[in-house]
C-alpha cells in the first residue's frame, strides 16, 4: 500500500499572523507556489537536507515561506535575498541555502544582488518564480511582463519603446562564467511539472555536493495578478509565456555537460493574441482628450493591509489617466498582505510630476486611527481629511481642515460587503474635490472593474460615499 501523505518538510499546520492555524495554504486557486513550494519539500526529504536548509525569503508572495517549510528561515528586504543567502553561506558553509524569489523581486529591485551572487559562483540556490506580473501587490508590470500584456502600472498595455522589453534573466546569468547551473522550467503541463521536480532535486543536489551556484527559473501562472481563471491562466502560460521564456537548460556544468544554447531563437510574440486571453481585454481602457482639472491633487491614502487603500489609489490614478492628466501612484506597505500597515501616494497634475512621494497632501484618507495619528499634521492648512467614521474614533482638527467623517465601512456592509468600502471613500474625494464628473467616473469604473458580477455594487458603494458629501451629511 502507497501513503501520500504531507512532507516532513512541512510544518503539520501553517500558521499567519491574520488568522487561525490550518492545513491548507493561503495561495490563490491555481497559483503555481504551492505545487513548487511541494516539490522543494520533497527534494529535501530525498536529499535527507531538511535538517541543514535555510529558507530565505523576501518581499511578495514569497514573504510567506516561513509559514510552510520546517527549517531554518529568514526574511529579507525586498530583493535582497541572494545577499542574505551569501551572508549565511560563508557564515555556515555546512548550510543548505535556497534564495526563493519572485520576478518583481529578482528581476526588478534585486537584478544587482542577483547578478552579483551569480557572477561570485555562490555555493547557494535560487528558485525564481517567473508569472510576468507583481502578484502580491496589485498587478503592475514587472520586468519580464511581456510586450502588450496589460497591468494595473501599463493599463494599455507594456510598449517596448516606452518600458523596454521583458528580461530573460536565465539567459542574462549563461553568459557568466562562475554559475554552475541554469535552467528554466514550468508548471503548466504535467510534463512540464516532471522537469521541474528534476530541475529542483538536482539544483540542491549541486549545492549539497559543494559544486556551486544553481539557478531555477519557474514559469509559473498568477490567476489574480492576471486577471483570469486558472484554467484560461495555464493555457496562456504554455501558449504565450513560453514563446518569451522558452525552456531548457542554459548551463550545466555539474558533470561537465557542455552548456546549453542559452541564445536560441523563439516565436515572435503576437500582443493581439495574448490580450484576447486576459479577462481584462473584454472593456478597453480609453484615453478621452485631457478634461479640466480644477486644481492638482496631492493625496495620501493610509490604512490597514485588506481594506482596498492600494486598490483606491489605483482608482483614482486610472481616473486621472483615462482623463489625460500627469499622473503618479507611489504604495508603501509591510510584508503582510493583511492586517499590516498600508499607504500610497498619489499625484494628479496638469504638469509632469517631480516626485511620486506625497510629504504634504492637500487630500488625506485615513481608515485607521494610526494612520490619523501619523498623517494629519502633513495636510496643508485648508486641505481635505476623509476619515472613515465606522473604524476611526479620534477627531480630526476641523478648525484647520476640511473634515469629512464619513462612515464608509458600515456604508459598503449596506450595500453589501465592507470590501467596497474604498470605493465609498472614493466617491466622497470625488466629491469633495469636484476633480470629475461622477459619470465620467462610473464610466472609468466600469471599464477596470472585469468581474460583471461586482460592477453593479460598485456603482452604488460609490455613489453613496458622492452623495454623502454632497448632500452636506
Amino acid at each position: 500500500m502507497k501513503v501520500f501523505e504531507k512532507s516532513p518538510s512541512f510544518y503539520e499546520v501553517f500558521e499567519r499572523k491574520s488568522g487561525p492555524a490550518k492545513e491548507a495554504t493561503h495561495y490563490c486557486p491555481g497559483c503555481g507556489h504551492g505545487n513548487i513550494h511541494k516539490m522543494i519539500a520533497e527534494a529535501m526529504d530525498d536529499l535527507e537536507i531538511t535538517e541543514r536548509s535555510v529558507f530565505v525569503s523576501p518581499v511578495g508572495c514569497s514573504v510567506f515561506g516561513y509559514y510552510y517549510f520546517d527549517c531554518g528561515n529568514f526574511q529579507a528586504a525586498h530583493g535582497r535575498a541572494p545577499a542574505v543567502a551569501t551572508a549565511v553561506k560563508r557564515s555556515n558553509p555546512d548550510a543548505i541555502v535556497i534564495s526563493y524569489q519572485g520576478d518583481g523581486d529578482l528581476a526588478a529591485i534585486g537584478t544587482a544582488e542577483t547578478i552579483h551572487a551569480a557572477n561570485r559562483g555562490e555555493n547557494i540556490t535560487v528558485f525564481f518564480v517567473n508569472n510576468a506580473i507583481y502578484g502580491m501587490t496589485g498587478g503592475q508590470m514587472a520586468p519580464t511582463t511581456m510586450i502588450g500584456q496589460r497591468s494595473t502600472t501599463t493599463p494599455l498595455g507594456r510598449a517596448e519603446q516606452i518600458h523596454g522589453n521583458p528580461i530573460r534573466m536565465a539567459e542574462m546569468l549563461a553568459t557568466l562564467p562562475a554559475p554552475t547551473y541554469i535552467e528554466r522550467v514550468a508548471v503548466g503541463t504535467s510534463k512540464q511539472i516532471m522537469k521541474t521536480r528534476k530541475a529542483i532535486r538536482k539544483a540542491l543536489k549541486i549545492q549539497k555536493e559543494g559544486k556551486g551556484y544553481s539557478f531555477v527559473e519557474i514559469v509559473s501562472t498568477c490567476p489574480t495578478g492576471w486577471k483570469m481563471d486558472p484554467v484560461a491562466a495555464r493555457d496562456w502560460l504554455v501558449d504565450d509565456m513560453l514563446k518569451v521564456f522558452p525552456l531548457g537548460v542554459f548551463k550545466d556544468e555539474s558533470d561537465n555537460v557542455d552548456e546549453g544554447t542559452w541564445d536560441r531563437s523563439f516565436e515572435g510574440f503576437v500582443p493581439d493574441k495574448v490580450n484576447t486571453y486576459l479577462d481584462r481585454m473584454k472593456s478597453p481602457f480609453d484615453v478621452t482628450e485631457e478634461l479640466d482639472l480644477v486644481k492638482d491633487l496631492n493625496c495620501k491614502f493610509a490604512g490597514f493591509g485588506g481594506q482596498g487603500i492600494l486598490t483606491l489609489g489605483l482608482f483614482l490614478s486610472q481616473i486621472g489617466m483615462r482623463a489625460g492628466h500627469q499622473v503618479s501612484w507611489f504604495p508603501a506597505y509591510g510584508p503582510e498582505m493583511r492586517g499590516g500597515t498600508a499607504n500610497c501616494s498619489v499625484n494628479i497634475s496638469r504638469d509632469r510630476i517631480g516626485s511620486p512621494l506625497v510629504d504634504r497632501p492637500n487630500m488625506l484618507v485615513v481608515m485607521n486611527q494610526p494612520s490619523l495619528d501619523a498623517f494629519e499634521k502633513d495636510v496643508v492648512d485648508g486641505g481635505t481629511i476623509i476619515v472613515d467614521s465606522t473604524i476611526v474614533e479620534g477627531k480630526a482638527d476641523a478648525k484647520r481642515l476640511n473634515v469629512v467623517a464619513l462612515p464608509a465601512s458600515d456604508m459598503a456592509d449596506e450595500v453589501g460587503t465592507t470590501k467596497v468600502a474604498n470605493v465609498v471613500i472614493l466617491g466622497a474625494v470625488v466629491a469633495a474635490t469636484d476633480a470629475y464628473e461622477p459619470e465620467f467616473v462610473e464610466s472609468t469604473l466600469r471599464a477596470v472593474i472585469k468581474k460583471q458580477s461586482l460592477i453593479d455594487m460598485n456603482m452604488e458603494a460609490f455613489r453613496k460615499g458622492y452623495d454623502f458629501v454632497k448632500n452636506g451629511n
